[in-house]
């Protein structure tokens, strides 16, 4: 296979026009990637106002969202095809057209069917942008093609932007009184990046464009329903008492009838969304098992937390939401390190997961030992730091490991795989089974007679699963302490040049691992 292309000279991004400095062309692309990434349908950050305006249950707007977050799991598996037939101009002036249109139109709508379809196209074509900025910048990043600088420096965007974007939002609505400020600002973020990129590149074609053909659309379809099913199920699950309610009941057939189709088109057409041999690594289900804890004890503060913060210790919006600074702050200094550990110490990169682990189970041990009512805002902002720095830590760690795990043809389709996981499935999961734990474990104090009013009650019951996520976050640590995790191989491979990609999606051959 043959090695990434030698620059000459300083980097250049070969679709603007002459009179943009070189110097200044990547960091154009990055403030790109940037407004892609803070870009969406409704904002979480905007939840309790969208709430109140339209008389919408909490469970609704979450689902809305969660629409979005799916649909940034779903382009992987087309995103090659699409660059080597459409060019960079033409990718990005769709892109922020399409997500800036449904910005907009999102504002002028009360129906949740209607939103839940907008943020999901958002979501699509958000990532879809960011893909093709950040591929274009990737030698400017790592001139060999190096995932282990390369991913941490784009968590640091793609992390900054998770806990960057409620925090910007909470702020802008105090200072405008009014949700749709987010949705304005981002819409003309939007179209100023199209009008940028209207005047200042050309279409320009590294290779002759490869037809656009073998798409599983239906496939697509078929697998952000599965997934939108699962997410249902957990949402709205307390508020329909689980499967006392026919609409739970049904949402499980439609859920087990839908992953039937998903597997049998897999298997009978020539060119799935998700081959089948994709499955089949030995390495694989681990890989998500660690995915899934990682949703597993991020998901914590989403119940845990807002519940303390809001019915013991009674802090509003504007209080809390410099913990999401904080969570940012935690984020880029945990892809630092990576970068440091891996780079500057050249230490094994699995045997960072194990800091990782640790980190993140310091958050529910300091939160158990932590909770009393009168606890001010700064004793949170530790362990707020530490599992936010684990949390970069994994995403960063596990998808090099991914990416060295699976051959490139499979890559991108592992991607959206691991986004099964990571993207909303799991996180509802774990947030419906905590919201149901919290209900349960009220019931049960109070059905105990325990001299102590709702609030306290509610406090013990908080600190009662914190206790059992200190636990399992314990047990996992200790595997990871006696059982070293090996590397796939003993050297990083190389990621090929797009024109060797493109040369080889162009004969329908193989990829070399």
């Amino acid at each position: 296979m043959p090695g990434p292309p030698m620059l000459q000279g300083p980097f250049q991004v070969p679709s603007f026009n002459g009179y943009i400095p070189r110097r200044l062309q990547p960091w154009i692309y990055l403030l790109f990637a940037f407004i892609f990434l803070m870009s969406g349908g409704i904002y979480g950050g905007a939840m309790s106002q969208v709430m109140g305006e339209y008389s919408l249950m909490r469970e609704d707007v979450l689902m809305i969202i969660m629409f979005n977050v799916v649909g940034v799991a779903m382009p992987f598996p087309f995103l090659f095809k699409m660059k080597f037939h459409f060019t960079n101009r033409q990718l990005l002036l769709n892109a922020a057209l399409v997500v800036a249109t449904c910005n907009f139109l999102i504002m002028w709508t009360d129906s949740v069917p209607l939103m839940c379809i907008l943020a999901y196209i958002a979501g699509f074509f958000k990532l879809c942008g960011t893909f093709e900025c950040m591929s274009t910048i990737q030698l400017w990043m790592t001139s060999k093609r190096d995932f282990t600088i390369f991913f941490p420096l784009l968590y640091c965007i793609v992390l900054g932007n998770m806990f960057l974007s409620p925090w910007v939002t909470e702020h802008l609505i105090y200072i405008y009184q009014d949700w749709r400020i987010i949705n304005w600002a981002m819409t003309g973020a939007l179209l100023l990046v199209a009008f940028i990129v209207y005047v200042t590149t050309h279409d320009f074609r590294f290779m002759k464009p490869l037809p656009f053909i073998s798409i599983d659309y239906l496939g697509c379809i078929l697998w952000s329903a599965w997934m939108l099913e699962f997410i249902f199920f957990f949402t709205y699950g307390e508020h329909y008492n689980w499967l006392d309610s026919k609409i739970m009941q049904m949402d499980v057939l439609l859920f087990i009838f839908t992953g039937y189709f998903c597997i049998q088109r897999m298997l009978h057409i020539r060119h799935p969304y998700i081959e089948p041999a994709a499955w089949k690594y030995k390495r694989l289900v681990p890989l998500l098992i660690l995915f899934a804890f990682v949703e597993f004890m991020g998901s914590t503060p989403k119940v845990l937390q807002t519940a303390f913060t809001g019915g013991v210790l009674h802090f509003g919006a504007i209080t809390t939401n410099v913990l999401n600074f904080v969570e940012w702050v935690g984020a880029l200094a945990g892809c630092l390190f990576c970068l440091f550990w891996c780079k500057v110490l050249c230490q094994k990169y699995t045997r960072l997961l194990t800091i990782g682990v640790a980190t993140m189970v310091c958050y529910p041990v300091m939160m158990y030992f932590l909770i009393n009512p009168g606890l001010n805002i700064e004793a949170l902002y530790l362990p707020c730091f530490l599992r936010s720095f684990g949390n970069a830590i994994f995403f960063c760690m596990l998808t090099v490991y991914l990416e060295e795990l699976m051959p490139f043809q499979h890559f991108f389709m592992g991607l959206t795989m691991a986004g099964i996981i990571r993207n909303g499935p799991m996180s509802a999961m774990c947030s419906g089974l905590y919201s149901f734990g919290l209900r349960y474990q009220m019931a049960d104090n109070m059905s105990r007679g325990l001299p102590y009013d709702a609030t306290n009650l509610l406090m013990l019951s908080i600190r009662n699963l914190y206790g059992i996520t200190c636990l399992i976050g314990i047990a996992v640590l200790i595997i990871f302490l006696l059982w070293d995790v090996q590397p796939v191989r003993s050297t990083l491979k190389k990621m090929p040049s797009w024109n060797f990609v493109g040369k080889r999606m162009k004969k329908k051959k193989g990829f070399a691992k």
